[in-house]
């Protein structure tokens, strides 16, 4: 099971996640979040963070041009598309990405289905809500291409042995506070992931 730790704002917190076995790192490139961060910032922490991590930039209603500008600028490798989308948009990046699907109905799981995709409980706010998704809507379905995300926390994940998820996606579950990350809680959560 892959881990993102998302709404990463500060170097200790990155290293941390990184030391602690994350495979991913989400950096929030939306103004309004708690847990923005500039792309300017987010390049002095990619800069000093060891090789093997990948580094995903959230976007959220930017245009093609503006996804890969922030791309270029910020050294992410991933450009996480979190806002409603074409797969014609998403086929004329001309950077990797990654969509999100703000669920609403279990019918929305199954778009995008030919590509990895981070599916999240919808939310009038953009990430980091703590809602969570109805796992029934997973059952005999192919998940090997989803991270699931929304409401995660290392108490709740051994719910989701089974259902072979690609990955998880967490924020608010191993927060201090908006924008800080807990060490403990993210030492549990990459463990108990890695457990499942």
């Amino acid at each position: 099971m892959k881990v993102k730790i998302c709404g990463i704002t500060n170097y200790d917190d990155a290293m941390y996640a990184a030391e602690a076995g994350a495979d991913a790192l989400g950096f929030v490139f939306y103004p309004n979040s708690p847990r923005y961060i500039s792309y300017e910032e987010c390049a002095t922490i990619i800069e000093k963070l060891p090789p093997f991590v990948t580094k995903v930039g959230l976007f959220v209603n930017n245009t093609k041009e503006e996804i890969e500008e922030g791309f270029k600028k910020s050294g992410i490798d991933i450009a996480q598309i979190h806002f409603d989308v074409s797969e014609e948009f998403l086929q004329s990046l001309e950077v990797k990405f990654l969509p999100v699907i703000r669920a609403k109905e279990p019918q929305a799981i199954d778009k995008f289905h030919s590509f990895y995709r981070i599916i999240d409980a919808f939310s009038p706010q953009y990430g980091g809500s703590g809602k969570r998704l109805n796992l029934e809507w997973f059952k005999n379905k192919d998940c090997s291409k989803i991270i699931l995300a929304g409401g995660l926390t290392s108490q709740n994940l051994y719910e989701l042995k089974g259902f072979n998820f690609y990955g998880v996606d967490v924020s608010s579950g191993v927060e201090a506070y908006k924008g800080k990350k807990d060490f403990m809680k993210v030492k549990q959560f990459i463990k108990n992931a890695k457990n499942l």
